[in-house]
């Protein structure tokens, strides 16, 4: 089923807010940028998460994998430099 731009990016935060407490465990966080037209998710890790030589490896193994999962529309989660 195809969701609306709109209803997507809600569902991404939902999953955002999900993960998060994990992130914050660790004394990193986690902001959504935006969610592109090709079905990525600009994401910024900052905190402990912004500096860590792991936030690649969470980044994809943990807060891509439990995307996909609920949204397959996602493609990919990619952090960026604000």
């Amino acid at each position: 089923m195809e969701h609306t731009k709109k209803e997507l990016e809600q569902k991404v935060l939902n999953v955002l807010d999900q993960v998060r407490p994990y992130l914050q465990q660790d004394g990193g966080d986690i902001n959504f940028v935006e969610l592109t037209e090709d079905g990525v998710v600009n994401v910024e890790l900052t905190g402990a998460c912004g500096s860590c030589p792991y936030s690649t490896m969470t980044l994809k193994n943990g807060v891509e994998a439990t995307l996909k999962k609920v949204l397959p529309e996602i493609k990919e989660v990619v952090a960026v430099n604000l």
